[in-house]
């Protein structure tokens, strides 16, 4: 079996290597991991193996295998109830009803669920997974398979993702972000647990706007002419912008703090940390926290500006 996309987790991937050889794959299985541990990532790749029609499955080539890496496949169903936090027990009896139908034109019927199911709803899959048509394979996606049903966990295979190598994950940051410095990569590290959906997540959410990156120059700076510059273009955002650059400035501040005790963290919160002592810091995020609660309650943006000019 090919784990094209899919880091780490060597025991694993070994056993669903030999299962596939063998055209034993299950039918039911739990995929249990934190967020941004793989589980989408290896639904997607034992859906591919189901309805692959090429050599080495998945082989990611034929027909089959890109529609269900494309999302498209017809018989690769991701059962979700976007109403409601827990997936619920009509969306679960009607799964139970389409089982029932054969596939379109694949050779299995796969339905994943990524969304953790309530207790009425496994209940109502229960005989649909107890006995299953030959064709129909389930793949829950669990972060704790201690909220499945244990008659559930009984009938599934459990798949339990482990943490990747930190040099592994490192060079995979470095191949999906190659413009971003290596302390960038390394605070990403530090932040992810040694799961790469969480170190992708840290690095995205240290890619600063161009306004924070302003703010983060002025302020180090202690340039009251280019905090003020970059206040007055800010006074005409509407009141959601302006929440969302001022979280921008929080997560930067905070990052910043720990930069300063010595923790790993992106350029340039370790920059902020260098020009701004601790004390300095945390007094901006008093000011920053004020302006934002201040503009939940309607106050106006454009006194706010003028407020947060306190900063430099």
């Amino acid at each position: 079996m090919r784990f094209d996309g899919f880091l780490g987790n060597a025991a694993l991937r070994e056993r669903l290597s030999a299962a596939c050889a063998a055209g034993k794959l299950p039918h039911c299985c739990a995929i249990c991991g934190p967020e941004g541990s793989g589980k989408h990532t290896l639904a997607r790749l034992l859906a591919a193996a189901m309805q692959c029609q090429g050599d080495g499955a998945p082989c990611g080539s034929c027909a089959a295998c890109k529609k269900v890496f494309s999302g498209n496949h017809p018989d690769v169903l991701f059962c979700e109830d976007p109403e409601h936090k827990l997936f619920g027990v009509d969306p679960a009896r009607r799964i139970a009803a389409d089982a029932c139908i054969r596939p379109n034109e694949g050779r299995s019927k796969v339905y994943i669920f990524p969304q953790e199911l309530g207790i009425p709803a496994q209940n109502a899959l229960l005989k649909l997974i107890e006995e299953p048509p030959a064709y129909a394979a389930f793949l829950f996606l669990t972060p704790d398979p201690e909220r499945l049903l244990p008659t559930v966990r009984s009938r599934c295979q459990m798949f339990f993702m482990t943490p990747l190598d930190p040099q592994e994950l490192l060079a995979a940051l470095r191949v999906r972000f190659p413009d971003r410095s290596e302390a960038d990569c390394q605070a990403a590290l530090s932040a992810s647990g040694g799961w790469l959906g969480q170190a992708i997540s840290a690095m995205e959410a240290s890619r600063l706007s161009e306004r924070t990156a302003c703010f983060a120059r002025a302020y180090a700076d202690r340039s009251a002419p280019a905090m003020t510059e970059l206040l007055a273009g800010m006074e005409r955002l509407s009141r959601d912008e302006f929440l969302r650059e001022l979280d921008g400035w929080m997560h930067l501040c905070h990052q910043a703090l720990r930069a300063g005790a010595g923790l790993p963290e992106s350029g340039q919160a370790r920059s902020l940390a260098d020009a701004r002592t601790g004390p300095e810091l945390a007094e901006a995020m008093a000011h920053i926290r004020k302006a934002c609660e201040y503009a939940q309650s309607n106050v106006g943006v454009g006194h706010l500006c003028g407020a947060l000019r306190v900063l430099c």
